[in-house]
């Protein structure tokens, strides 16, 4: 008994040249949206880093015994007798670096979500039946 395929013939798909595929990849997964607002995100980081270094660590200096936010420091002796400096300042100074950009992210998040440009992951889904 023989058996009979009968094969449906498609025309073969249609080749894209690889600048047409990137493209559409690019588009697709909406990489050039990603990249605008990673670079604005750089240049916005850039910012709020040089309002923190150039304004806030010389006036918190002001009220500082070492006249900078940047020179506060602590030596400690360990049991070597070796002093160690820990300079704690620095890491002050990135972490109000740190919450003033999350406080922007957010703000930009609630009002991108307020005109219903980005989904608002905060409000309950609502069922739809």
């Amino acid at each position: 008994m023989l058996l009979s395929l009968k094969l449906t013939e498609q025309p073969p798909p249609e080749k894209k040249s690889f600048r047409k595929e990137y493209i559409a990849f690019l588009i697709a997964f909406g990489i050039i949206g990603l990249a605008i607002a990673f670079v604005i995100g750089q240049a916005a980081s850039k910012l709020v880093t040089s309002v923190v270094k150039d304004i806030i660590d010389p006036t918190v200096g002001l009220f500082l015994p070492s006249g900078s936010l940047d020179n506060l420091s602590v030596n400690i002796t360990g049991i070597s007798g070796v002093p160690s400096q820990f300079k704690y300042g620095d890491l002050i100074s990135n972490i109000i670096d740190f919450v003033i950009i999350s406080v922007i992210v957010f703000i930009a998040y609630k009002v991108l979500s307020k005109y219903k440009l980005v989904e608002d992951k905060t409000k309950p889904e609502e069922k739809k039946e």
